[in-house]
């Protein structure tokens, strides 16, 4: 862009190729980005809360995903818009923070962005609905932490992590396949391996969860139910030969990244071999090598090897008449997390192996699966028990992972409880506190921002709202109802009863929500719908 003046002297801009250009400026561009976020938004509200839909993305290369997950539907959704975009990333930052409320967060932006728009016809200037959404929330961050309420858990007692965590599922897939009674006892048993595993690898002294010692596996086959905790690691892998023990106790693992095969020269040759001799002889010097490498093994007191490369037929062979099982072509991740738990280090090198860096495990044992040819290796009762794995069992493929998802979100929960034990009551009721506190400060504000205020007291309405809208209750007589009973009771534990159990106090429902989620939600979507009501000039190129 250039600025230039006319003969007059009046200055007039130039925009370079502006015929090649769309441009929208002032309330027109404000309207727009809001149209788009509020899109977003509406794609999402459906997948809201226990009754929430899913839905089902279709990848350019034939891939579906059944899932209900915010950030999942987001991320899989080609979107074009710049602003749909910002609710991407929206979402996707709650997912990377908290892992759970990917949903609500793009739920509560859209609905900001709705009251803006309505504020923004009355005339009122978007920076001063900007200072005014900045404080409500301000207000409502605070508000949360008055109503919010600490628990005490220790690892003899995780009830409370356990009935929160059951909360986090229940919007999830698990109560879509099931009915009645399985649903509760599958979620209940999903919500307490959930905890198990994050408290095998947390250091409640420091408040910490390292979340990548847990590994979550799945396999198609048998039900959700199977789903299982194993204390140790799985390896999607078998015995290199059928013969070898499927069943190893006491174990002590060589962990190796160098390949059983004769060293190759770094440059370009060649063998002449013109007689059956110097074949022999090339022959038995490649045994030895490999007679070397396995007694090297055996040497060191290594009972089991698991190598990162490959071994041909004889490496093979050896390995199975000198009594040394052995797993080959395993991973660098899964390699990492079994001298984890092991105790065990990684050998680069043959001439490195000591007895020193094995690794010990109680019981190393190959498992098949259904009538299929399909075999895993469990490695159980390690040295160092902090690394475990999730072994989920499932109908179908997309089950499978959408189980994970859900999983991934429960570990966040159990986490995010670990590092803060503060929780707020869910199915709305912390939103309509919020609400009425929100409402109720906006009077001490005598400017324009008092409309902003109270515009965010009514976005805040839009996920109780959605809540009953899905669990097909009348919305606004639900949420008159709750919102007089909250006043009127000073009870800020009321919230929507989706599930028709026929209370709406959500501490006897046990629906809990971790506080620095729902902090969290408030703080990115007031941010984001702040950013777009910034925006008043849309330059973009043409569309031919």
């Amino acid at each position: 862009m250039a600025l230039a003046f006319d003969e007059y002297g009046r200055p007039f801009i130039i925009i370079r190729e502006q015929e090649q250009k769309t441009r929208l400026r002032g309330l027109d561009a404000q309207k727009a980005n809001i149209s788009a976020g509020k899109a977003v938004a509406r794609i999402l509200r459906t997948s809201l809360g226990p009754k929430g839909m899913d839905k089902m993305l279709q990848s350019p290369d034939g891939d579906v995903t059944i899932t209900n997950d915010g950030a999942t539907i987001l991320e899989q959704m080609d979107v074009d818009n710049q602003i749909a975009k910002l609710m991407v990333e929206l979402s996707r930052s709650q997912d990377y923070e908290i892992g759970d409320g990917t949903t609500g967060v793009v739920v509560m932006a859209g609905a900001l962005l709705e009251q803006a728009e309505k504020l923004l016809e009355r005339g009122i200037h978007p920076i001063r609905i900007a200072e005014g959404y900045e404080m409500a929330s301000r207000i409502a961050f605070e508000h949360l932490e008055h109503i919010a309420h600490k628990f005490e858990f220790s690892e003899t007692d995780v009830e409370p992590l356990i009935q929160t965590c059951m909360t986090t599922l229940s919007s999830k897939i698990l109560p879509a396949f099931g009915s009645g009674n399985s649903v509760n006892r599958c979620k209940r048993s999903m919500a307490e391996i959930a905890v198990k595993a994050v408290l095998a690898v947390a250091d409640l002294e420091r408040k910490d969860v390292n979340l990548e010692l847990i590994k979550v596996e799945g396999k198609v086959g048998g039900k959700l139910e199977d789903t299982e905790l194993i204390y140790g690691i799985v390896v999607d892998k078998d015995m290199s030969h059928p013969q070898m023990p499927k069943q190893i106790e006491d174990a002590k693992i060589a962990i190796l990244t160098c390949p059983f095969e004769p060293p190759k020269p770094k440059t370009k040759h060649k063998v002449d071999i013109d007689s059956v001799e110097k074949f022999q002889t090339l022959r038995e010097q490649e045994r030895k090598y490999f007679d070397d490498m396995v007694q090297k093994c055996k040497d060191v007191g290594a009972t089991l090897v698991i190598c990162q490369w490959g071994f041909d037929d004889e490496a093979n062979h050896l390995l199975m008449h000198r009594n040394l099982p052995a797993v080959r072509w395993v991973g660098g991740v899964e390699l990492e997390l079994i001298a984890i738990a092991t105790g065990g280090r990684i050998v680069p090198r043959f001439q490195e192996l000591t007895p020193e860096k094995l690794g010990r495990a109680g019981l190393v044992r190959e498992k098949a699966f259904g009538t299929t040819k399909d075999r895993m290796i469990y490695i159980e009762h390690c040295a160092n028990s902090r690394a475990v794995t999730i072994f989920i069992r499932g109908g179908n493929k997309m089950m499978i992972e959408e189980t994970k998802r859900s999983l991934h979100d429960a570990l966040c929960v159990a986490r995010n409880l670990i590092r803060n034990k503060s929780i707020v009551y869910g199915g709305g009721s912390a939103e309509i506190s919020c609400s009425i506190a929100v409402e109720a400060a906006a009077d001490k504000y005598p400017g324009v921002e008092q409309y902003a205020i109270r515009a965010f007291a009514d976005a805040l309405d839009a996920i109780p709202m959605a809540l009953a809208e899905n669990s097909g209750l009348q919305p606004i007589e639900t949420l008159s109802a709750v919102k007089s009973q909250q006043i009127k009771d000073n009870n800020s534990c009321c919230g929507i009863d989706c599930n028709d159990v026929g209370t709406n106090d959500m501490r006897e429902q046990n629906v809990f929500e971790t506080l620095i989620g729902k902090q969290q939600q408030i703080l990115l979507a007031t941010q984001v719908v702040k950013m777009i009501l910034k925006i008043d000039d849309v330059i973009s190129p043409f569309d031919y």
